[in-house]
């Protein structure tokens, strides 16, 4: 089974940096990371071909004008790109534990996408992460465990036969982010992957999650294993991000209300113009 990493950015080229990193360590390296790139200015680039000189597995770069927060289009193109028979998800400000690929690989199952979640650093632990130290995971790391969206002091730890028990439940949890998902590329491209109508922060995760369901794939559980620290920044949500008013939210309710399973403004688009594979970020290195 060949894996794709999508990493999207955005004008924060230290976080990209300590991302990479950390999937250098990977003890499973993903078969092409992708960095997709939300418009970032061109010193986004200039690091990713520094870093290619002697990265362990292929890098691309996908690039789209910046014309505001438009992260369904640009996962949109990186999936297109992808060469992966799995695909995981995963934000430019995630530092990866050394078995995060493995992890999303070893709990894949056909006919579902798996959940995964986050550990919110400090601002000082953000810092260090930033500087090169590596994430240490124990019930002690220096991360915020009563953040939103952030984990739980218990899963900081890795336990496999944990997470494997709970990829099995039926219970799915609640949280949907796409920090940190995993999904067969096929089954994005039969709902035809983001809604491209939502714009602006929030809710593209939950759309898709809907219509991923609706279309008979199950989300799973991904705990105890997959983990991943957030790296702290100043967020772009809204003040109520459920806001039904907002328009994304409002795409994600017809979502729901009409069961849709194939968004018309998504992967279809690009399928054409990324059919030949993307430069290897590695070779235009060599060259330079």
């Amino acid at each position: 089974m060949r894996c794709s990493l999508l990493v999207t950015t955005y004008n924060w080229k230290q976080a990209l940096a300590a991302v990479l990193a950390s999937v250098r360590r990977q003890t499973r390296l993903p078969d092409e990371v992708i960095v997709a790139d939300d418009g970032s200015r061109e010193d986004t680039r200039d690091l990713l071909l520094a870093r290619a000189r002697d990265f362990p597995t292929a890098l691309r770069h996908v690039w789209q004008q910046d014309l505001g927060f438009r992260a369904a289009s640009i996962r949109n193109r990186a999936i297109a790109a992808s060469r992966g028979d799995y695909v995981v998800c995963i934000d430019g400000d995630m530092v990866l534990h050394p078995d995060f690929i493995a992890d999303h690989l070893a709990l894949s199952e056909t006919g579902s996408f798996l959940q995964g979640g986050r550990l919110q650093a400090t601002a000082d632990y953000t810092r260090r992460l930033l500087a090169g130290e590596r994430p240490s995971f124990a019930p002690w790391m220096p991360v915020d465990f009563t953040a939103t969206h952030g984990d739980e002091r218990r899963h900081s730890l890795r336990w496999p036969w944990m997470a494997r028990h709970k990829a099995r439940s039926a219970h799915a949890g609640v949280t949907v982010m796409s920090c940190n998902m995993s999904f067969w590329r096929a089954d994005l491209i039969r709902v035809n992957g983001f809604d491209e109508r939502m714009e602006g922060y929030g809710s593209e995760d939950l759309e898709i999650d809907a219509r991923l369901r609706n279309a008979n794939v199950r989300r799973r559980r991904l705990k105890f294993a997959g983990l991943a620290v957030h790296l702290l920044h100043d967020s772009r949500a809204p003040v109520d991000p459920e806001d039904l008013s907002l328009p994304n939210n409002r795409v994600l309710q017809e979502t729901i209300r009409h069961a849709t399973t194939r968004c018309e403004l998504g992967i279809n688009q690009y399928i054409d113009e990324y059919r030949l594979p993307l430069p290897d970020l590695r070779d235009a290195a060599t060259v330079n």
